[in-house]
C-alpha cells in the first residue's frame, strides 16, 4: 500500500465545494448602518463594538468586554472589500486572525461564513426595527447559537 501524498492530503483536508459557502458580491458601502458605537450587557458583561464608517473599501472596528470593572476580552475586527464581496477578519485578545466570507446580504443584516473555523462557523449582523443591533454567533448547523443585542450610543 502506497502512502498518500501530501498534495493527496492537502485536498482531503480541504472543506469541498459543496462545505465551502458561495460568496455574496456587493461593496462595503451597503454596511453603512453597521457604523457607530455599539453596546449591549450580557448578565454582569457590557460588550461594546466601535465600526468606523465604510471608506477606502473597508471598515474597521474593535470589541471591548468589560465584566466586573474589568476587561475580560478584546478584539480587532475589519470587514474588507474582497474580489467583489466582503471578508469580515476577527482578531480576538490579539491572537492570529481569522476570515469569514460573506454569504447573506440584505438591506437590514450580513452573513458571513467560515466553515472550516472551530467556533463559531457563522457571524451575522441584523440591524432590527427597533434601531438595535443583533449580532449573532453559531456552530456548525446552528450549534451553540448566541446573540448579543446592542443599542447605539450616544457620541460622548
Amino acid at each position: 500500500m502506497h502512502a498518500p501524498t501530501l498534495a493527496l492530503m492537502i485536498v482531503l483536508l480541504l472543506p469541498s465545494a459543496q462545505e465551502r459557502p458561495a460568496p455574496a458580491r456587493t461593496t462595503i458601502a451597503s454596511l453603512n448602518w453597521l457604523a457607530g458605537d455599539w453596546a449591549g450587557t450580557l448578565g454582569r458583561s457590557t460588550i461594546e463594538e466601535r465600526w468606523t464608517p465604510a471608506a477606502g473599501g473597508a471598515m474597521l472596528a474593535v470589541s471591548r468586554t468589560v465584566k466586573d470593572d474589568r476587561l475580560a476580552a478584546f478584539e480587532y475586527l475589519r470587514i474588507v472589500e474582497r474580489d467583489g464581496g466582503l471578508v469580515y477578519i476577527a482578531q480576538p485578545n490579539g491572537r492570529p486572525l481569522t476570515e469569514f466570507v460573506l454569504t447573506a446580504i440584505t438591506a437590514d443584516s450580513a452573513t458571513f461564513e467560515n466553515p472550516a473555523h472551530d467556533f463559531p462557523k457563522m457571524i451575522r449582523y441584523t440591524r432590527r426595527p427597533d434601531g438595535s443591533l443583533e449580532a449573532r454567533i453559531s456552530g456548525a448547523n446552528g450549534e451553540r447559537p448566541q446573540a448579543f443585542i446592542f443599542t447605539r450610543q450616544a457620541k460622548p
